[in-house]
């Protein structure tokens, strides 16, 4: 679906002369739902640990670089094509795991085996299970500067701390 969509969008930049960039947005980190408030009930319990052997790739981004980028990119005319949205520190599901959990000051012991992940979510399951190690390239070569890329400042952020107002760059 993905490469369908971004070829229908260089379509239009053909047909009509029209700028465009696609944006490949990771996991977002928010406080507002999504991913984050799935896994923190969990995490406050101290139930939580790596999902299957942790070793898979999670491409991560905070919501306020999701909206800065997409800011960055509608302003910058020199920005075309595709662009990872997503942190420039990439982690595994493990180092995430650990990060949260620290952040939380909660342990994560309690490992879900990648059968048990399949046998309880299905097709979801693998979504959760899958591997995908992302950079940020085009994100960084185009001069975006983002305001959270380090997973330990991004949950202190989120979760660690009271957060303070806080205005995303739109590094135009």
């Amino acid at each position: 679906m993905c490469a369908a969509w971004e070829a229908e969008a260089g379509v239009a930049e053909k047909t009509f002369g029209v700028r465009t960039t696609q944006l490949r947005i990771g996991i977002v980190l928010s406080r507002r739902g999504g991913a984050l408030a799935k896994m923190l009930p969990v995490f406050r319990a101290g139930l939580a640990g790596r999902l299957g052997s942790g070793e898979q790739w999670m491409p991560w981004i905070h919501a306020d670089d999701v909206v800065g980028l997409l800011l960055h990119a509608a302003r910058g005319a020199h920005i075309r094509g595709p662009m990872n949205a997503v942190a420039p520190e990439a982690v595994t599901n493990a180092v995430f795991t650990r990060e949260l959990a620290r952040t939380l000051g909660r342990p994560a012991f309690l490992p879900a085996p990648a059968a048990a992940i399949r046998l309880a979510l299905g097709e979801v399951g693998a979504v959760v299970l899958a591997s995908q190690h992302v950079e940020p390239k085009a994100a960084l070569a185009s001069g975006y500067r983002f305001a959270h890329p380090s997973l330990a400042g991004a949950l202190a952020d989120l979760v660690g701390r009271p957060r303070s107002p806080v205005q995303v760059e739109a590094n135009a």
